[in-house]
């Protein structure tokens, strides 16, 4: 696995970004970097290990990494864990959900708009299966990447 964290940045393939909570939430991320660590995968995390909280222009180059590395991932995972609402993953899955871009979404069983999320993605997106837990988002992202290696030798 490739660990590609905020700020800094690579041009690896394949990759997936990790969207979802950050502020007020548990590092979900870190469990999933651990039950992928042994993918032939480039993680694209945009919580950092230190956020420079005082330096004004750090919110704009967070903003951008993010917007750029969406865009750069071959694919993005979608976390809403149950502590916060997360307007901003709520935004990127809208606009993400109108493209091809495979898409794993899951949502922790409290999230307070998990209704919401399941009925809008099953509308835009209905080839996309939610999960209800980091485990089976993690299963999903690895039958992606086995099934896309399989297709990139001829094999499928």
């Amino acid at each position: 696995m490739n660990y590609i964290e905020c700020p800094h940045t690579a041009e690896t393939s394949p990759s997936l970004f990790l969207a979802g909570g950050i502020t007020g939430c548990p590092d979900w991320q870190a469990i999933v970097v651990e039950q992928l660590k042994e993918m032939p995968l480039t993680l694209f995390n945009p919580r950092r290990s230190q956020f420079p909280i005082h330096d004004p222009a750090a919110s704009e180059v967070q903003i951008r990494w993010e917007y750029d590395h969406l865009r750069k991932a071959d694919a993005i995972l979608f976390w809403f864990p149950c502590e916060t609402l997360c307007p901003i993953v709520l935004y990127e899955l809208g606009a993400w959900s109108m493209t091809t871009k495979p898409l794993f979404v899951g949502i922790h069983p409290q999230y307070q708009r998990h209704q919401d999320v399941q009925i809008q993605t099953a509308l835009v997106r209905p080839d996309v299966a939610i999960a209800h837990s980091l485990e089976d988002l993690v299963y999903q992202v690895r039958h992606w990447l086995h099934s896309s290696q399989l297709d990139s030798r001829g094999l499928i």
